[in-house]
């Protein structure tokens, strides 16, 4: 995972289009929780692990289907998402202005409308080419470990001790 608030690797400029991985292979792995244990592993041991790179191999769009869509399932997530949005913007207002009730109704009235708005065109303009919920994902056959030349020997020695 990467971390947006964290500086930018070394040799790396903004705009500056990205580079393939290097290093040796110091290990691969079936699953990112194993790549990423064994990283940890090398980290725990005091080693270097700013030379250290996981690279997902083989990668894959996959679709999960969650189940079909309705137009029942889909007016009934959009009053529930909307009114939701219009309890939290409803809460807002009524913070600001002082009352509650009435900022809170208003709110969820609108939330309900936005709510309705926002799930029924989408799905209308499909006209039933997509009656399916999904989630996408982007996953690796299998992740590499690959490390610096200089210090790769030393890390593929110390990943054989861990039992993965």
């Amino acid at each position: 995972m990467t971390n947006p608030l964290a500086p930018r690797a070394a040799g790396t400029r903004r705009g500056e289009l990205p580079t393939p991985p290097s290093g040796w292979p110091i290990g691969s792995y079936p699953t990112y929780a194993e790549a990423q244990r064994a990283v940890d592993y090398l980290s725990d041991q005091e080693f270097s692990v700013e030379d250290v790179t996981i690279v997902g191999v083989n990668l894959m769009q996959v679709e999960r289907v969650l189940g079909r869509l309705s137009w029942a399932k889909v007016i009934g997530g959009g009053i529930v998402s909307g009114a939701w949005l219009g309890v939290f913007f409803g809460l807002l207002l009524g913070i600001v202005t002082g009352g509650f009730l009435a900022p809170l109704l208003v709110g969820i009235v609108g939330g309900i409308v936005f709510g309705l708005i926002s799930t029924t065109i989408p799905y209308a303009a499909t006209r039933g080419t997509r009656d399916f919920a999904s989630t996408m994902q982007l996953v690796a056959g299998r992740y590499d470990v690959l490390c610096d030349p200089k210090t790769a020997e030393k890390a593929r020695d110390m990943l054989a001790r861990l039992a993965i």
